[in-house]
């Protein structure tokens, strides 16, 4: 099963562009890791900057998050965040069909 993963960053003030630019090399990065489909960042209207991650399973994004790719990304946003990064892995609810009742 997949996993579908959300991280919420809560940029300092006058620091989003800092942490967009933080985050942006990770981008390439983590999509060449094995399991990784998905690993976008939208902001979001309240200020933060929400990353979705879409993984082939735990165990491979369990990987990703002790990898280097991931301290690089710590070290880079190093005094730029309000509060610490929540992250939260979501369970698809089946509905509809199987395309439509899961990311």
């Amino acid at each position: 099963m997949t996993i579908v993963v959300t991280a919420v960053f809560t940029p300092n003030d006058g620091a989003r562009d800092q942490v967009v630019a933080a985050l942006e090399p990770a981008i390439a990065e983590v999509h060449e890791e094995p399991g990784c489909l998905l690993y976008a960042i939208h902001d979001a209207p309240n200020g933060q900057i929400v990353m979705i991650e879409k993984w082939e399973s735990a165990e491979l994004l369990d990987a990703h998050g002790v990898g280097d790719a991931v301290k690089r990304l710590n070290a880079s946003l190093e005094g730029l965040l309000a509060e610490p990064v929540e992250v939260t892995r979501l369970t698809p609810i089946p509905a509809g069909t199987a395309h439509q009742g899961a990311l």
